[in-house]
């Protein structure tokens, strides 16, 4: 009944209007601090990787793994790809374009930092994305994706 609501309703198409200009705003602001601000991400992975150790361990093994033998070597790549994906994802929920992706990909930063140790305003923030990617092209009706998803449906949606 809910998800229903949340995929159909006007009602809700503002209220995901109103989490989607908060969301972005952070993602936005958070990511445009790192590409103008000389960001390393070198820091932030070996704190993490200091967190794995221990008898009660914030970041858990096989995620320390992934850091230590995929981020941290290609450190470089994640300065470029953590804060223009910040940015991205922060225009794409204000403008309410390519919504659904946006919000995906929100989240899946969200559990990258929530899986190396940092809480913050991940939770909150992953909570909102939850609600705007269940809610699918209506969390986009009022922006961007008003006069997006139309050309894709009728150019590569289903032929009958």
């Amino acid at each position: 009944m809910i998800v229903k609501w949340l995929r159909e309703s006007l009602v809700a198409s503002w209220l995901l209007l109103l989490f989607r200009l908060y969301v972005g705003y952070e993602w936005l602001t958070s990511g445009w601090s790192k590409v103008t601000g000389g960001f390393d991400s070198a820091g932030f992975l070996t704190g993490a990787l200091a967190k794995s150790g221990g008898d009660h361990p914030a970041v858990q093994g096989w995620w320390a793994s992934f850091l230590e033998h995929v981020a941290l070597p290609n450190v470089s790549l994640f300065n470029i790809l953590v804060p223009y994906g910040e940015v991205l994802v922060g225009l794409g929920l204000i403008l309410g374009g390519f919504t659904w992706l946006a919000a995906f990909f929100g989240m899946v930063m969200n559990f990258a930092f929530l899986f190396s140790g940092t809480v913050s305003t991940n939770p909150q923030l992953l909570l909102l994305q939850i609600f705007i990617v269940v809610a699918g092209t209506n969390a986009g009706r009022i922006g961007l994706d008003y006069f997006i998803q139309p050309y894709f449906r009728n150019n590569y949606g289903r032929r009958r």
